[in-house]
């Protein structure tokens, strides 16, 4: 309390003028770090603590030099701020503390903001932001963290963002400049880790994502406002720029990467969706383009002899769009169903159900996946209502293709021995039996009505008796 008391009293006589209170914060910041140089030797965790705190005394004193007091202009702060991170990263090396790495990460990205106001030019920013981020990175594979270039990552990537949209948006050039240059610091400072030190993990991998799909969203909404015919290529080329760097890093280290094969996934995955697809496929070539791009990762997985190898992202993304242009094949389902616009709409129902039947048959080989073929199958029989529905006006017809799908299951199931095939045609029973009793014997003739009665009869007489032996499959 005397001490407070001493330090009102000082203040109030005038006596700690601004320029006094701003030279003895700075000398306890390095007294601080003085003390704790020497303690260094009988305890080096205890004692790092009192530099960490005079390396946070001395950036707010230069904080408060410039913002405050205006004692100092943006150019001498700024020097300040550069001189106080490096002390930063030599106390690091001394204790062997990420906490000082940290620290200048901080500072050195915080500085714009909190010094420069309006002072900063986009090239000052550009070639500050720049060389902070080649430092760190250079520090980081030093010193063996990857969370000191991850972290400079993040805050590059934001705070330029913040800087330019508030100050100087219309310098898109110099923003996509800034972008790509990032891009490639950290891309290699990624590959470069992973070879020196060490692989990088699904753990680390996740900490990279989100730093990834902001540089790629960023970059997408610059592109997209001035340049937009160039937006997806130059979305796909970042892409291919980062499948680089994953390949120099497998041969080198001749090794399976299990987090970098996660990343190059979800940022493939990302462009192949966004880029690839939303924006760039029209509307009535889509359905065709959901139907091809499962088959294309399908035959480089085979290639590679290794149904993981295209990483879970990318088999996600490109299931989401098959299954987005496969329910509009379904009638009455949403406004998407109507494909009368689509080239070769009345195959397209029959061209997806021969891509579920075959993706079902293939599962049956591969460990892992039996359940996703399984519903493959179900679905398959969907769009094989579903095309019969769209081809053929009469309702007979209708049902005897159904039937007729239904019994040719059966029968596949007894020849190949296949339990699941058998027990799935009950599904076409079911709705050719729900399709027949609601739609077909309300709506049509009396000579109609009778023949559709005798063919799901018989069709279900036959088909229980099919099924039956079905069923004894597993007791033999």
């Amino acid at each position: 309390m005397a001490s407070i008391y001493l330090v009102v009293l000082a203040i109030d006589a005038g006596w700690l003028t601004p320029v006094r209170q701003l030279m003895l914060a700075m000398l306890g910041g390095v007294v601080c770090i003085g003390i704790g140089l020497l303690l260094r030797g009988k305890d080096m965790h205890y004692a790092s603590l009192l530099p960490a705190g005079g390396i946070v005394i001395l950036f707010l004193s230069m904080y408060g030099a410039h913002n405050y007091y205006h004692l100092i202009g943006t150019t001498f702060a700024t020097s300040g701020i550069i001189a106080i991170c490096m002390i930063s990263l030599w106390l690091n090396r001394l204790f062997l503390s990420e906490l000082y790495a940290l620290f200048a990460v901080v500072g050195a990205y915080t500085a714009p903001v909190f010094l420069g106001g309006s002072s900063y030019s986009i090239a000052d920013l550009i070639v500050y932001f720049a060389c902070w981020s080649a430092l760190f990175s250079i520090f980081s594979i030093w010193t063996g963290k990857r969370s000191v270039y991850i972290l400079a990552m993040y805050l590059a990537l934001v705070i330029f963002d913040l800087k330019w949209k508030s100050s100087v948006s219309d310098a898109w050039v110099e923003a996509l400049v800034f972008q790509t240059v990032h891009f490639l610091i950290f891309v290699v400072a990624a590959s470069v880790f992973s070879i020196r030190i060490a692989p990088m993990s699904k753990e680390s991998a996740i900490w990279h994502a989100p730093a990834l799909a902001l540089f790629y969203f960023v970059q997408y909404y610059i592109l997209a406002r001035h340049v937009p015919g160039l937006a997806p290529w130059i979305a796909i080329a970042s892409a291919a720029v980062l499948l680089a760097s994953y390949f120099v890093v497998y041969r080198v280290l001749g090794e399976n990467l299990e987090g970098g094969r996660m990343l190059l996934s979800s940022y493939v995955a990302l462009v192949l969706v966004h880029a690839g697809y939303i924006e760039s496929v029209p509307a009535q070539w889509a359905p065709w383009v959901g139907l091809v791009v499962i088959p294309i990762v399908g035959v480089y997985a085979s290639l590679r002899r290794d149904m993981n190898a295209p990483g879970t992202p990318l088999w996600i993304a490109v299931a989401l769009i098959f299954a987005a242009n496969y329910f509009r094949l379904i009638p009455g389902y949403s406004k998407l169903s109507a494909t009368h616009d689509v080239p070769g709409h009345d195959l397209l129902a029959l061209c997806y159900a021969a891509e579920l039947y075959l993706a079902y048959y293939f599962s049956r080989k591969t460990e892992g996946i039996k359940d996703i073929g399984t519903i493959a199958l179900y679905a398959g029989h969907v769009a094989i209502m579903a095309w019969a529905m769209q081809i053929f006006d009469s309702r007979f017809i209708v049902s005897l293709v159904w039937g007729s799908v239904a019994l040719g299951c059966l029968l596949l199931s007894l020849q190949r021995r296949d339990k699941i095939l058998g027990q799935s045609s009950l599904l076409i029973f079911a709705a050719s039996v729900f399709k027949a009793l609601l739609f077909d014997i309300a709506l049509a003739a009396p000579l109609i009505r009778i023949a559709s009665l005798l063919v799901l009869g018989a069709s279900l007489y036959l088909g229980g008796w099919l099924y039956k032996k079905v069923a004894s499959l597993e007791a033999e």
